[in-house]
């Protein structure tokens, strides 16, 4: 198993970080700056990054996208990412990225409640006509990605999506179907912060 994080879990039993052992190595200079400054900002780095020391060319793969898909240019909202993140990984059941990404949005909606729901059935929430319309094709990117057609898309038009947006959601959901497989697979745990922030 991997080496526990630094907080021990409710039974006072330090949590692994995934059912895998990572490799004592040592760090590139690059990434242990990199993880510098996690710590700083989020008090912490995050388990999903310390899994991907496997293969620093892969953590910086995932990073490079990550950053770019959560963080850069869209004509998505910040909020609107970390939504499609969690209703992708509601459907996945990805215990991992449900904690994570339930805590973004608690944060960035300022909003407990709508993480909550957003975590459980995104259809609770009192979403407007965009926002449902971009997490039910979020939904389908996950659940029949095969019978996604042209009227799937107009819907998001009509919407008052652009092209360069539905190419945006689409580019998230995929993302997230990807890394909540792979953090199942390797029963990935969330970092114990997360779990009591912005409630």
């Amino acid at each position: 198993m991997s080496e526990p994080t630094t907080n021990p879990d409710h039974t006072g039993t330090p949590e692994p970080i995934t059912a895998l052992d990572l490799p004592a190595q040592e760090l590139s200079e690059a990434t242990r700056k990199y993880f510098a400054i996690c710590q700083e900002k989020l008090g912490m780095v995050p388990n999903v990054l310390q899994a991907y020391t496997f293969d620093e060319e892969k953590l910086r793969a995932f990073t490079g996208m990550y950053n770019d898909l959560m963080l850069g240019d869209s004509g998505l909202s910040k909020l609107e990412r970390e939504m499609i993140a969690v209703v992708v990984s509601s459907v996945n059941k990805c215990y991992y990225c449900l904690t994570a990404h339930g805590a973004a949005v608690r944060q960035l909606s300022g909003d407990p409640l709508l993480g909550e729901q957003m975590v459980m059935n995104f259809r609770a929430a009192a979403l407007d006509a965009r926002q449902r319309a971009m997490l039910e094709f979020a939904e389908k990117v996950t659940e029949q990605p095969a019978k996604l057609d042209e009227a799937d898309r107009q819907r998001l038009r009509e919407a008052g999506f652009s092209d360069r947006d539905i190419f945006d959601i689409s580019s998230t959901a995929a993302f997230f179907n990807m890394t909540n497989r792979v953090a199942s697979a390797i029963d990935m745990r969330p970092n114990i912060e997360y779990a009591a922030q912005y409630r």
